[in-house]
């Protein structure tokens, strides 16, 4: 990767055309061929960029400053960076990159309540992970205290999409004589208002998962609604 500092301009063109008058911003040349142009303001996403495969030429203008020209294999889109001042020119090889690894995502929540299920309600026994039905896998299919069904959704942020996915689930697996009846519950770390209120109204029951107890790090923290 290569890390310059420098004033510059830039110019962009292709589908719309666009302008970067002359300022000190960071421009990055990864190894992947892409080219980003940032400020120190504006977050994460760069001020203009052209994604790989692209080709970069170096060469100089009138005045005698350096321009990269820098063109798009795929398209007519080209960008054009006047450098007029470098400030820092440095270049570093990364390696090869392991991945993001996420943690608390949904898969994990599944595996932890999956190990155990009775901290979604008492007397609560998992029968299956990832039941299978003909619109798709029920995260967990458990069993109550008294014997009946329990299908259990689970994501990492509850909204409605989730209460309807688990609605659409219940409403099938309450077609089959040898489940019904079939009751749901909704877990996550956090359950949107509005998803609670229509879980309620369909009498799916909510609870909201503290993750960091579920792995041992604090006491189980449940609330049920």
């Amino acid at each position: 990767m290569r890390l310059l500092i420098a004033s510059c301009q830039v110019d962009y063109a292709g589908r719309l055309t666009a302008h970067l008058p002359r300022a000190v911003r960071l421009i990055l040349v990864k190894a992947d061929g892409s080219v980003l142009v940032h400020s120190d303001a504006g977050g994460y996403k760069p001020l203009m960029w052209m994604t790989p495969p692209c080709t970069v030429h170096e060469g100089r203008d009138a005045d005698g400053s350096v321009v990269w020209s820098v063109g798009a294999v795929r398209s007519d889109d080209t960008l054009r960076i006047t450098l007029h001042e470098v400030l820092s020119d440095a270049v570093h090889a990364l390696g090869t990159d392991p991945g993001l690894r996420k943690d608390g995502v949904e898969k994990h929540l599944q595996e932890l309540l999956a190990e155990h299920p009775s901290t979604l309600g008492a007397g609560l026994a998992l029968v299956r992970r990832e039941y299978p039905t003909a619109i798709g896998p029920v995260d967990l299919m458990c069993r109550d205290g008294s014997g009946a069904s329990v299908a259990v959704e689970i994501k990492r942020r509850g909204d409605i999409d989730g209460v309807e996915q688990l609605s659409r689930y219940l409403d099938l697996l309450n077609r089959d004589p040898l489940l019904s009846p079939v009751r749901g519950i909704f877990a996550a770390q956090e359950i949107r208002p509005q998803a609670r209120v229509l879980a309620i109204d369909r009498g799916i029951s909510c609870v909201t998962v503290d993750y960091d107890a579920l792995r041992g790090i604090d006491d189980p923290s449940l609330r049920l609604f």
